[in-house]
């Protein structure tokens, strides 16, 4: 789905859930409900998937989830790989389980400028980055879609 779909299917007064999606941990980003600001909410450690289902059911109900923006990480020529037919098939899958709409946004460089940004500008240590990486990659994500929705 493009940007421009995804606006239409969009429901009013409902925030966006933003996931960096991984095979261990998924890092996930809530928006504010004027679709404005992402801010990175949590670090789901992966289980089995009706496991992970059961989480994002109950983060969908508790912050009024209304559509979702995965990262799909592109390799840096434009060309999907392996990860990113996983990501695909998981999407599918929240698609199917919960009907909402779902927008997949090049991740392509993410983790790494927000990891470049925790070291230059926070000055976090390796192990505290590790611990908010996952979902302030997801906010970066996040907050790329929600700024383009803008000109959408």
């Amino acid at each position: 789905m493009d940007i421009k779909a995804f606006k239409q299917q969009l429901p009013e007064k409902r925030a966006i859930l933003g996931i960096d999606y991984g095979t261990k941990r998924m890092g996930l980003a809530v928006s504010d409900l004027s679709l404005m600001i992402a801010t990175s909410y949590k670090i789901l450690y992966r289980k089995e998937l009706s496991q992970d289902l059961a989480e994002l059911k109950k983060i969908i109900a508790e912050k009024e989830i209304g559509a979702v923006v995965m990262g799909l990480p592109l390799q840096m020529n434009g060309v999907e790989g392996e990860i990113a037919a996983e990501v695909r098939r998981f999407a599918t899958v929240l698609e199917k389980t919960f009907a909402l709409p779902i927008l997949l946004w090049d991740e392509r460089l993410s983790s790494s400028a927000v990891e470049n940004f925790l070291i230059k500008e926070v000055d976090l240590s390796r192990k505290k980055r590790a611990k908010v990486l996952d979902a302030s990659a997801a906010a970066y994500i996040l907050q790329g879609a929600l700024d383009a929705l803008k000109y959408a």
